[in-house]
């Protein structure tokens, strides 16, 4: 897909499985009796795993490297480099690497048994990010194996930032300390979100009291999604979830009144 001469692609990884009531709406039993279609036959949300490829002027780009090549209930991954070399695109092709956040499943494929994966790329995020997931304490020991190698390839940054022309970064903090969406800006005016976390689901960004079991700070993590879902109502903007069906780009749309998502 284009956004002006910014070319994005997905680059699938896997699946994976949660419990439906990792996402909620306070104070009610079933929130999903709204939206079945929602929810599989085992009572959990299917969530697809990956990354986004961005190639714009002499940059190759990834926001996300998916969940690895694990395999269990409730994830499995493997198939991102595969998926990132049918776009063309070798490990060694690749210059940045963009996280929206550290959580295992967007940081899969960053190293292999202690290896950088992709040995030319500068590594970015935000720096409450790292300190979060990495140096802090209470930092979990298989975040630090997967990330301390980035060590000496890092390059955190601590406000929105410019990464390269027509990419910025936007912190969002909420899900995580660092959380942060990635906005293309084509020269043709249009734009187009990658939300990370921020929005889990697409049923998120029809409904504005919903939580997530896996975000930091609940209330701060509402409060930016539902501030995107309105900058973007209704208008040309296009946005994307880390972990959207097939990872496919749509719009928010009212309909009835209520904000929903609309796949391209």
């Amino acid at each position: 897909m284009k956004i002006g001469s910014i070319d994005v692609q997905p680059v699938l990884d896997g699946v994976g499985h949660e419990r439906s009531d990792a996402l909620t709406r306070p104070g009610v039993d079933d929130p999903w009796a709204c939206h079945p279609g929602q929810v599989e036959a085992d009572g959990r949300l299917h969530f697809d795993l990956g990354g986004f490829l961005i190639r714009t002027g002499d940059r190759v780009v990834l926001v996300d490297v998916g969940v690895g090549g694990i395999s269990n209930d409730s994830y499995t991954g493997g198939d991102f480099l595969d998926s990132l070399r049918g776009h063309g695109v070798a490990p060694e092709d690749v210059t940045d690497v963009l996280f929206t956040h550290l959580h295992f499943d967007h940081v899969g494929w960053a190293t292999r048994k202690g290896e950088i994966v992709f040995p030319n790329a500068t590594y970015r995020v935000h720096a409450a990010d790292w300190a979060h997931f990495v140096e802090s304490d209470e930092a979990a020991p298989g975040a630090v194996r997967k990330l301390a190698p980035l060590r000496d390839r890092l390059a955190p940054f601590d406000a929105d930032d410019t990464i390269a022309p027509g990419l910025d970064a936007r912190h969002t903090p909420g899900h995580t300390p660092g959380s942060t969406v990635y906005v293309l800006s084509g020269d043709d005016g249009q734009r187009a979100l990658l939300l990370g976390d921020v929005v889990h689901s697409v049923v998120e960004l029809a409904e504005p009291d919903w939580q997530a079991v896996f975000d930091v700070d609940p209330v701060a993590a509402s409060a930016a999604r539902n501030a995107i879902a309105d900058e973007v109502r209704d208008g040309p903007d296009l946005v994307v979830g880390a972990h959207f069906p097939g990872l496919r780009f749509g719009r928010v749309v009212t309909i009835d009144g209520d904000r929903r998502f609309r796949s391209l």
